[in-house]
């Protein structure tokens, strides 16, 4: 799955929000929920994430692989993303008469998957609405069952978790940006030859652009919403990948993410 190239070559990453979570549409949802702090996505959120899926198909650079966070919007979003990135049409325009992965086949080996507990919602009470588990309960099933919202056969079981378990609950929102921050980082260097899609909280993607673009604030991030940045990567001495700066190559405004420059660099 290396990039095309011979000493140097960009890497991408896609960050990019859930879609539409259904607790935002039905105020009983939460009420009657078995886990009310892990929202699914409702019905458009399916249809927002195949067709940001459709819209990242033709971005200009492959994605081969995605990693997500462990919450269903996530999952979910990134299932949808997924399958419309690796979904066997005979013409491309074909996608756009279909809502959602319902029932499309696809070819798993184009893009493999990972779950990242470092990627998940900002870890405290206001995030999660008030909601918490019980002392018998965990907030998630274990890996294996979470993997089941996946496309078949994406699955990488060699991925090497960043964070074994959930971040210490009740963080602050600046210490969540700082881990997206890292997590971001981290996996870009475990991959260096790929272009990679993360799915997340509008929190990290705000942190994507901010961490690279200093001087700058992100004052929304849309459902399914994302930025792209970009690197060079050489080849060291001694065959190692060497990367250099991210940067922040989508529009302010064009991709559901928007921001404000605060200040004037000298």
């Amino acid at each position: 799955m290396a990039i095309p190239g011979d000493t140097d070559w960009l890497q991408r990453v896609v960050v990019m929000r859930h879609g539409d979570r259904i607790d935002q549409f039905n105020d009983l949802w939460t009420r009657r929920a078995e886990r009310p702090w892990d929202p699914p996505l409702a019905r458009d959120g399916f249809e927002r994430a195949w067709s940001t899926g459709t819209k990242l198909r033709r971005i200009g650079f492959p994605i081969t692989r995605a990693v997500v966070s462990p919450f269903s919007r996530c999952l979910q979003t990134a299932a949808e993303a997924v399958s419309a990135l690796c979904a066997v049409v005979n013409d491309e325009v074909d996608l756009l008469t279909i809502e959602t992965s319902q029932d499309v086949r696809i070819n798993p080996r184009k893009v493999k998957m990972s779950i990242e507990y470092g990627l998940c919602e900002v870890f405290n009470e206001l995030a999660m609405s008030g909601c918490r588990p019980k002392s018998t309960e965990s907030w998630f099933p274990n890996i294996s069952d979470l993997e089941d919202s996946l496309p078949k056969r994406t699955i990488d079981h060699d991925y090497d978790r960043l964070l074994d378990e959930m971040p210490q609950f009740g963080e602050t929102v600046e210490e969540a940006r700082i881990r997206y921050n890292n997590i971001i980082q981290a996996i870009a260097n475990m991959y260096p030859r790929e272009n990679i899609l993360l799915v997340t909280h509008g929190e990290a993607v705000g942190a994507s652009v901010t961490f690279v673009e200093r001087d700058s604030e992100v004052f929304e991030v849309d459902y399914c919403g994302y930025s792209v940045l970009e690197r060079q990567v050489s080849m060291g001495s001694t065959g190692e990948a060497v990367p250099g700066e991210f940067k922040v190559v989508s529009k302010n405004g064009t991709d559901g993410v928007q921001w404000a420059v605060l200040s004037e660099k000298a």
